[in-house]
């Protein structure tokens, strides 16, 4: 039997309950908020376990221009480490992110925290290697999730990137969100077969595989898939005159593909916030979704493909190219609420003012 690694140790460990240390703040603290979400409530368990050094890596001020600095390549990133943790307060941590996730993308995004051991072999890199690292994930929050009406947080490290948004005590934002996944299917060794964004690579080419030829003469926009997702990491996510097949040009049984699609991103979310994300999108039509597709139309390493959907609310990308056509990205854009948008930071400074 695997011995199992460090990182799939303390990825369990979030079955254990954490207790909270008292606040050791000289000053007074402002009164904590009445009824937490559990969120709120998960993040001050987090940040009660941390140091005053620890704090100081890991609290920003929710209008910090550091809360739109966002990539999911491996680089050096402002935040508090996994690696940096205590076992208790990586629980704490982990517990933090089970609260924003579903079941399945609380799952894929361990897996792909997992796939750092996969590459870090992969590449001949030694065991104590930083770049391709399974506790080189950071946690970061914005504002005061006791306190203020108006916090968030991200969790992020390569391939992951994950960024919500909290108003009175209801998840608003959960977006940018990325997962990607190298290699797309481990082609070998003990993890040999592992496919952690499977169903994103089925589920496209099913929807493909149901369109006419006269359809696909829409759907398809090239022939050359693009070599990343096209919105890559900008800080406001747009594509410009929008291509593809609408919604409202698909049958009942494409339009339930497409749906089936739809879905599956937004339920890597919590039921609640994916919801309200699917209300949104209902809200301005899903007539007017499309379906767009460039590269090869049958799946397989060597078959290099991109899909999306756009809305007008929503950009979803997935892109196989890299590697061979084995290194998926796929991310998951709220035209009007990334970040929080901006009405709410707006609603965050009219209510604080701060001068350090």
């Amino acid at each position: 039997m695997k011995s199992l690694s460090l990182s799939l140790l303390f990825i369990a460990g979030f079955f254990l309950s954490c207790q909270s240390q008292t606040n050791t703040s000289k000053s007074k603290p402002a009164p904590v908020r009445k009824g937490l979400s559990v969120m709120a409530t998960a993040a001050n368990k987090f940040i009660q376990l941390l140091s005053d050094k620890q704090k100081e890596k890991t609290l920003f001020h929710f209008d910090d221009k550091e809360r739109y600095d966002w990539h999911y390549i491996p680089k050096s990133r402002n935040g508090i480490p996994l690696k940096d943790l205590t076992e208790k307060q990586r629980t704490a941590a982990m517990a933090l992110l089970r609260t924003a996730l579903s079941d399945t993308g609380y799952k894929k995004t361990t897996a792909i925290i997992e796939l750092e051991n996969v590459l870090r072999a992969e590449e001949g890199r030694p065991a104590n290697d930083e770049y391709r690292d399974p506790t080189n994930y950071l946690f970061s929050i914005f504002g005061d999730p006791a306190r203020d009406t108006i916090w968030g947080w991200r969790f992020e490290g390569h391939h992951i990137s994950f960024h919500f948004s909290s108003d009175d005590n209801r998840l608003i934002s959960g977006t940018p969100g990325f997962l990607g996944s190298n290699p797309a299917v481990v082609l070998s060794g003990p993890e040999k077969g592992k496919y952690v964004l499977k169903d994103e690579t089925e589920l496209g080419f099913a929807l493909l595989h149901t369109l006419t030829a006269k359809q696909l003469e829409t759907a398809i926009i090239s022939n050359n898939a693009p070599g990343d997702i096209v919105t890559a990491s900008s800080r406001k996510a747009m594509i410009q005159n929008p291509k593809g097949i609408l919604y409202s040009d698909l049958d009942t049984a494409q339009r339930k593909a497409f749906l089936q699609l739809l879905s599956l991103y937004i339920h890597r979310y919590t039921p609640v916030y994916a919801a309200d994300m699917m209300h949104d999108i209902e809200d301005a039509g899903l007539n007017k979704l499309q379906f767009a597709w460039a590269g090869a139309q049958q799946p397989g390493v060597g078959h290099p493909h991109y899909y999306r959907i756009q809305g007008p609310t929503i950009i979803i990308e997935y892109d196989n190219t890299q590697n061979n056509a084995n290194h998926i990205h796929t991310v998951v854009r709220d035209l009007k609420k990334d970040f929080g948008g901006d009405q709410l930071l707006e609603h965050y400074q009219q209510g604080h003012h701060h001068h350090d």
